[in-house]
């Protein structure tokens, strides 16, 4: 197949009264339909039908299904990501804490630098050249006054500050077993094996809220490992309630998870 015939085979552009004709022919109720072609001007089309997938059949809407129960959903989602960012911003935090605190007083405030202090060479590699490219990036007084100060050299502490869920991730991940054992018994009480996967998941769930992704419905795609007596409860690793559910087990602050619980439960109801 060529170019122009692949190019053939893309669906045509559809103005916002198109969209709205094609949602109706599909058997979608649509109460207003001024409000509804606003909402389109606001929401992408592509977008908001990732909140139609539960109510469809062979692109037909299911009898009853309106315009208002899928923008309903979207806000929903759009809401349950505006109160997981703060929590999983809390969780992140006290992590580059826990793990710089340990790496500054075992190995002292370069030793991040060492591959020897690491698992694996390449990972420590990429894991340092990461870090270069958020230096080069970061615009905080911090980095300006080390770079003048210290002739750019940045202790662990820092780095923390500037590096990603991600990259935290990847950091905790390559470090020697023993070490990561340490961290995860003395400030999570759990297996080092299972902050890894921990760690992994939220920051792959602050990924998809940080870039506006749909999380109702969705399925982790990392799944986080979880002890017996969790799945004895009915927690299934592939859903966004067990994100939720490790972030109990990750948070250190009660009054920080109390307050989440409250706007949880409020917008749940």
């Amino acid at each position: 197949m060529g170019e122009r015939d692949k190019q053939n085979k893309i669906k045509p552009p559809l103005t916002f009264e198109e969209q709205l004709e094609l949602l109706k022919s599909r058997n979608l109720i649509i109460t207003n339909e001024i409000e509804a072609i606003e909402i389109l001007k606001r929401v992408n089309y592509y977008r908001l039908s990732g909140y139609t997938l539960w109510s469809k059949k062979d692109d037909k809407f299911f009898d009853g299904v309106s315009f208002s129960d899928i923008y309903n959903l979207y806000e929903f989602d759009r809401k349950l990501r505006n109160i997981l960012i703060p929590m999983l911003e809390t969780i992140e935090i006290s992590c580059r804490t826990d793990i710089a605190y340990f790496l500054a007083h075992k190995y002292g405030p370069l030793g991040y630098k060492n591959k020897e202090n690491f698992q694996n060479e390449e990972y420590h590699a990429s894991f340092l050249n990461e870090i270069e490219k958020e230096i080069k990036r970061e615009k905080e007084i911090f980095i300006t006054h080390h770079k003048e100060k210290y002739n750019s050299q940045f202790p662990i502490w820092t780095i923390v500050e500037i590096m990603s869920f991600g990259t935290l991730s990847m950091l905790f991940r390559n470090l020697k077993k023993e070490d990561r054992k340490d961290i995860a018994r003395s400030s999570y009480g759990i297996p080092e094996f299972y902050m890894i996967s921990w760690l992994r998941c939220l920051a792959y769930v602050r990924n998809v809220c940080a870039h506006y992704g749909r999380l109702y419905g969705k399925k982790l795609i990392l799944l986080p490992k979880l002890f017996k007596s969790d799945k004895k409860l009915g927690v299934k690793a592939d859903k966004v309630f067990c994100a939720i559910y490790i972030m109990r087990k990750l948070c250190k602050d009660q009054r920080e998870w109390d307050s989440f619980i409250t706007n949880l439960s409020a917008l749940l109801d």
